[in-house]
């Protein structure tokens, strides 16, 4: 009982990484990674600017076929000041579109933003 157990947990842990495609059609392992084709520099909330106040928000998005970002969360930032303007920022961003067989795809990737008072 327990080896089948142990085969079936096997055998769908190499399922999820060959195929690495959640239920929505959303890939987050694929052969062609997107490429930036246009980004937009967040803006530095004055506040935390003027406070000295540095950090990083690290957005979740999802990327269509086309390039476009169609959904985005904050899943970590070292301030919520920094999260709205990470945002607002990467809704602007477009992309040359992940692919998977050679087929463009959705995909999901995780985008860091610094917040540096000397850039």
């Amino acid at each position: 009982m327990y080896r089948t157990l142990l085969s079936l947990v096997c055998s769908l842990a190499l399922a999820s990484a060959v195929y690495a495609q959640d239920a929505d059609g959303v890939y987050t392992k694929v052969d062609e990674n997107p490429a930036p084709t246009k980004t937009v520099k967040p803006n530095y909330p004055h506040e935390l600017k003027r406070e000295g106040v540095q950090g990083l928000a690290a957005v979740s998005c999802v990327i269509d076929e086309s390039g476009n970002v169609i959904s985005s969360k904050v899943t970590k930032s070292s301030h919520p000041g920094f999260e709205k303007a990470a945002l607002d920022a990467i809704d602007k961003w477009k992309f040359k579109p992940a692919k998977k067989d050679g087929k463009a795809v959705k995909v999901r990737v995780t985008i860091p933003f610094r917040f540096n008072l000397d850039e």
